[in-house]
């Protein structure tokens, strides 16, 4: 599994820090596509698995592609914690699709298919800002991360289980 990091990003007086992840998938893009619709996020992605019970568009699905569609929306029900409400900001068809969570910090996530010969390489990458002091900021660093990390390689390698012999 190929993985890359880029530590912290400072756009204005903000500081983000940017978590990328990739893995090999072999099945084709327009396969890895379809499992990035926001009600099929629970059955890969672990930190929606731990944290809700159920996904559901809140904007209108009339066909297959408006679940991918900039501007699509769905509100996530928790188990425990808080409400989180997603919305697409940016869509290539089985290229590229970037969404926001709410509630949630200042989070963006983005996930990136590129076609290769044995399948898909998919990125998964994760942009947020807590709202800390510098001194949060390493902290998080240090431990925080780490465990989103590790929830964010679980969640592909499930992708890469689920798909991973649809070629």
């Amino acid at each position: 599994m190929s993985k890359r990091e880029v530590g912290l990003i400072v756009k204005g007086s903000d500081i983000l820090t940017r978590v990328e992840k990739s893995i090999e998938i072999k099945a084709q893009p327009e396969k890895v596509w379809e499992m990035l619709a926001f009600d099929r996020l629970l059955e890969w992605e672990e930190g929606y698995k731990r944290d809700f019970k159920s996904v559901e568009y809140t904007s209108e699905v009339r066909t297959h592609k408006d679940k991918y569609r900039v501007g699509a929306s769905a509100h996530g029900t928790p188990k425990k914690q808080e409400k989180c409400d997603l919305e697409i900001t940016e869509s290539l068809e089985n290229e590229k699709i970037t969404y926001r969570l709410y509630n949630r910090g200042n989070v963006l996530v983005t996930y990136i298919l590129e076609p290769i010969e044995e399948g898909t390489k998919f990125a998964y990458v994760v942009e947020y800002e807590m709202p800390w002091s510098i001194l949060g900021k390493l902290l998080e660093i240090l431990f925080f991360r780490r465990q989103l990390e590790k929830v964010w390689e679980r969640s592909l390698e499930n992708l890469k289980s689920i798909l991973g012999e649809i070629v």
